[in-house]
């Protein structure tokens, strides 16, 4: 078998246990892809040498007869997961030669399956941003280019290094975390699927904090069937998360029908924004119509308080990142800065603090302090908190009504260039989570599925969203508008 890296987790495991493939076959073949595509920016942690002894004790355990579904499945790990003696950043200078002494849960959950790290992605520094361009390490680039021209794109964000790895064929599959979108919205730039599960589905234990009750952690894969497989070995209660749902874990494969009909797919009209651009529009409707042909009753729907989510939304996750990143200060790990004569710990925590977060990550900080203070709490974050439960609501009454599924378009565009949006209002990069914060903000799973490419050969997505803790039932529906879209295209590859 040539080109292994190219195959999907459900391809790649069916050849592993047929005895056509080995994992240490299929991890060199990742980890020369890896070599050639510095280009990409998306591996900024390299582990070739863990990742062959994980193979290889992947093969034996295949040999075995004993390996479960993701056992010698080469992954990318993105930067935010904690892995034991592995640098882990969350991308910024701040935690600069941390190396754990632990491992996160999900991808200890990974590894127990027999799954191989072939090192860490590139994201948004602390997971704040939506185009990967925030990292201490650098951008990471799409493997899309438009057809016309060489601008070097985004990838998204905050999870740019896992879709750029995923859509590039460095690695068969990458965990993610999404805290207002940064698992779809990549997904959906890059041609791949994402889905961040309900909240508290997968632990946060070990993933390094920006927003405490938004976090979660979720795959992003070439297929659907594969975020159902890969999503199944990273879910699980965990003690040592308190949010962690204790939950059995059903087999989301095995749902996998493709048979929707009966279903209600709703259509919220609130969702089609001022300024979308008609590519959006039209993709959207082509999915209703997808959907509708596939045999699900579309049905108009209402979420009244959708225009006030990006406000509600960069007011919480603000306020919490402030919270959670207070105990970078310079004394228990990470950098700390060089003082000079005559400093005291004020002066310690204040250069310690400036050099170590990077300019987004100061701003939502600053954003965060100034809502949660004595004078601000109650005019911000206490009114953000009440507009997020009417919010959440709003979609326990569309799915008290028998509505099963609601579809909407992933992103307000396609992938844009790096850089186009520099000099811009931060408030205009903000935009692009405009169709996924309400997800976060209702603790509700969601999912990206390439349907289409635009005018200039970029894929676009669309998002499915669905009811708490029935990720099998929107998996299914995912997997009926994966085959109806029967989207195969793949970038050109130029890096």
């Amino acid at each position: 078998m040539t080109d292994l890296n190219t195959l999907t987790i459900a391809d790649a495991r069916d050849a592993l246990r047929k005895g056509e493939t080995t994992s240490k076959a299929l991890t060199e073949s990742c980890l020369n892809a890896i070599d050639s595509a510095g280009a990409l920016g998306a591996f900024v942690h390299h582990t070739p040498d863990l990742a062959l002894k994980q193979a290889e004790a992947a093969d034996a355990r295949l040999q075995a007869g004993d390996a479960p579904a993701m056992c010698g499945i080469p992954l990318g790990i993105k930067d935010l997961f904690c892995t034991k003696g592995v640098a882990s950043q969350a991308a910024s200078r701040i935690l600069e030669g941390f190396l754990p002494e632990y491992e996160s849960t999900v991808s200890a959950k990974l590894f127990d399956a027999g799954s191989v790290m072939l090192g860490k992605l590139n994201m948004d520094e602390f997971a704040m941003g939506s185009s990967n361009e925030t990292s201490v390490y650098g951008n990471a680039v799409n493997p899309w280019r438009r057809e016309t021209e060489d601008t070097p794109l985004t990838p998204g964000g905050s999870s740019g290094g896992s879709a750029s790895a995923v859509a590039a064929d460095l690695c068969l599959g990458a965990t993610g975390t999404d805290t207002g979108g940064s698992i779809r919205q990549p997904a959906a730039f890059t041609g791949i699927t994402g889905i961040k599960p309900t909240y508290g589905r997968c632990s946060r234990w070990g993933v390094v904090a920006f927003a405490s009750s938004l976090d979660q952690a979720g795959p992003m894969t070439k297929s659907v069937r594969d975020a159902a497989i890969m999503l199944e070995t990273m879910c699980g209660y965990d003690a040592k998360d308190s949010t962690s749902a204790n939950m059995p874990v059903p087999n989301f494969e095995a749902m996998l029908s493709g048979d929707i009909k009966g279903k209600t797919i709703g259509i919220p009209r609130e969702y089609r924004i001022e300024g979308m651009p008609a590519e959006i529009a039209q993709l959207w409707d082509d999915g209703t119509a997808m959907l509708k042909e596939a045999g699900a009753k579309i049905t108009d729907i209402s979420l009244p308080h959708t225009k006030y989510a990006l406000p509600a939304y960069y007011v919480i996750a603000p306020a919490e990142a402030s919270s959670n990143l207070a105990r970078y200060d310079g004394v228990r790990y990470g950098h700390r800065a060089t003082l000079a004569p005559g400093d005291g710990i004020t002066e310690m925590y204040e250069k310690t603090r400036a050099e170590g977060f990077g300019p987004e990550v100061q701003r939502r900080v600053m954003i965060g302090t100034y809502v949660l203070s004595a004078g601000f709490y109650d005019a911000y974050y206490n009114r953000a908190r009440k507009v997020r439960a009417l919010i959440k609501r709003d979609f326990e009454q569309v799915f008290e009504a028998g509505v099963d599924a609601i579809l909407t378009p992933a992103t307000p565009s396609a992938a844009f260039g790096l850089g186009e949006m520099a000099n811009a209002d931060p408030v205009q990069m903000y935009l692009n989570d405009v169709f996924t914060v309400t997800v976060n903000l209702a603790g509700l799973p969601g999912i990206t599925v390439p349907t289409g490419l635009n005018g200039q050969g970029l894929p676009l997505g669309l998002q499915l969203i669905g009811r708490p803790w029935e990720e099998g039932d929107l998996l299914n529906c995912a997997y009926a508008l994966e085959t109806a879209a029967g989207f195969v295209a793949k970038p050109g590859k130029w890096w």
